[in-house]
């Protein structure tokens, strides 16, 4: 029998258990939030929407013929039933006439909000005064009869006229009337990354984190939307997620490195005591850069005068207390 072999060290090392790096293959990747991604930034090919446009409208064309069919065979057989019925079905058909018009109004808005960052965007690069005092008329119209932007179009509307520099003027917009919505986008993406990184760690059932996650991010960026003025529907949310994500995936920004996991507070720390913890914080913080990005999307006006949120910040700010210090 053989006996064992022993190597000395020429020298010893520093490395010790305690001290080792985090391994990146081991350390929390944020799947939940990385299924999200993929899910939502998803290209659909020709044939699936020419599939689905197609079932869609035989099943429409169905039920309509099938409604239609009862209708007048319960006219026929019972005056008074079925016009009672044909009101409840005029009513109903009124009710989507609404939803699609409220939806269609949604989409008006949203490209109320891409005109305004266009024209902002050119009278920055051309130091245009007309059309910063244009797009200022503009930001004035979006949040007329809103509460919460009084004091600053007063404050806009006193201090506009003696400034003859375009980039002055589109500072003072943006300080006037986007900082205090700023802070409420801010406050909404911080809510939103403690909701995923609490069920992620806390709920161990399966998918629950997926769910949790693609529900909160969803309702994150219809809030901020609504908050910089383009309310949205159902579809318009829809568009919004799909536009954000799709603009993070191509920018590689829901991959998760060093930078991410050593940004994180605690984030190293938490996923050597707990993988569930650590996978917790690394999907608070992937949140937390999709509702960066979907403020610089619904935001009219970019970040000029005033420092863009950051995903370090805003995820420590969040998570601060929750997991323990950071």
């Amino acid at each position: 029998m053989k006996r064992p072999v022993l190597i000395d060290l020429e020298e010893a090392s520093d490395i010790t258990p305690a001290t080792a790096p985090i391994i990146l293959d081991d350390a929390p990747q944020g799947a939940a939030m990385q299924k999200v991604a993929a899910l939502a930034a998803r290209r659909s090919s020709p044939l699936g929407k020419w599939f689905w446009s197609l079932l869609i409208s035989i099943i429409g064309f169905m039920v309509s013929l099938a409604a239609w069919n009862f209708v007048t065979g319960l006219i026929a057989s019972n005056p008074f039933l079925g016009m009672a019925f044909s009101a409840l079905l005029i009513i109903f058909c009124c009710v989507l006439l609404a939803i699609a018009l409220r939806e269609l109004s949604a989409f008006s808005r949203l490209r109320r909000i891409d005109r305004v960052q266009v024209e902002a965007a050119k009278a920055h690069a051309g130091a245009d005064l007309p059309m910063a005092r244009k797009v200022v008329d503009h930001l004035t119209q979006l949040y007329a009869g809103r509460p919460d932007t009084t004091w600053g179009r007063q404050q806009l509307a006193e201090r506009a006229p003696e400034i003859m520099d375009a980039d002055g003027l589109l500072d003072l917009a943006e300080r006037s009337l986007l900082e205090p919505l700023d802070a409420r986008a801010v406050a909404e993406v911080q809510a939103a990354a403690r909701q995923v990184a609490v069920v992620t760690a806390v709920v161990p059932l399966a998918l629950a984190d997926v769910f949790t996650a693609l529900t909160s991010n969803l309702r994150m960026i219809r809030r901020i939307a609504e908050i910089y003025g383009g309310r949205s529907g159902t579809l318009g949310s829809l568009r919004l997620v799909r536009t954000v994500l799709t603009h993070l995936v191509a920018t590689g920004a829901v991959a998760v490195g060093d930078d991410l996991i050593h940004s994180v507070a605690g984030g190293g720390l938490l996923s050597k005591v707990s993988r569930r913890f650590g996978e917790g914080v690394v999907n608070g913080a992937l949140t937390a850069r999709v509702g960066i990005a979907a403020i610089e999307v619904c935001r009219p006006l970019p970040f000029q005068a005033l420092k863009r949120p950051s995903v370090t910040g805003t995820v420590q700010r969040a998570l601060t207390g929750l997991f323990g210090s950071a």
